[in-house]
């Protein structure tokens, strides 16, 4: 049985390898699994899957329609501090989809992956 404190996140993408290096160079999370077609990467007890076209998740459903990467759906990752780690991300050369937005829970920021899957960076409030 899998262990119930690991949440797994399924992301399609278009180039696993790139997906990995992305994942790995600019938000530490640590390769299990790969290969051209799924790849699996883990930080903390979250397990991010990675898979790519030929990979059983890319199939075409049965009325034709193929899974694709992107959307608005994300991962969440809490930061300490969200204007230091954009400012590592651009010299990094990570795009991102917005700019910092700052609410009453918190400022947050969207990365965006290779395949034009989000990654959001929070920092909550009262945190600085």
């Amino acid at each position: 049985m899998a262990d119930p404190a690991i949440v797994s996140v399924r992301y399609l993408v278009h180039d696993v390898q790139a997906s990995v290096d992305f994942y790995t160079q600019h938000f530490g999370f640590i390769v299990g699994i790969a290969s051209p077609a799924f790849a699996d990467a883990t930080r903390g007890n979250l397990r991010l899957l990675l898979s790519g076209p030929q990979s059983s998740a890319g199939h075409a459903m049965t009325d034709g329609e193929r899974p694709g990467p992107g959307g608005w759906n994300r991962i969440h990752l809490i930061v300490d501090d969200l204007d230091s780690e954009v400012a590592r991300l651009t010299a990094e050369g990570v795009q991102f989809r917005n700019d910092i937005v700052t609410g009453p829970g918190g400022a947050q920021v969207l990365a965006v992956d290779p395949s034009g899957n989000l990654v959001e960076l929070f920092q909550p409030a009262g945190t600085s």
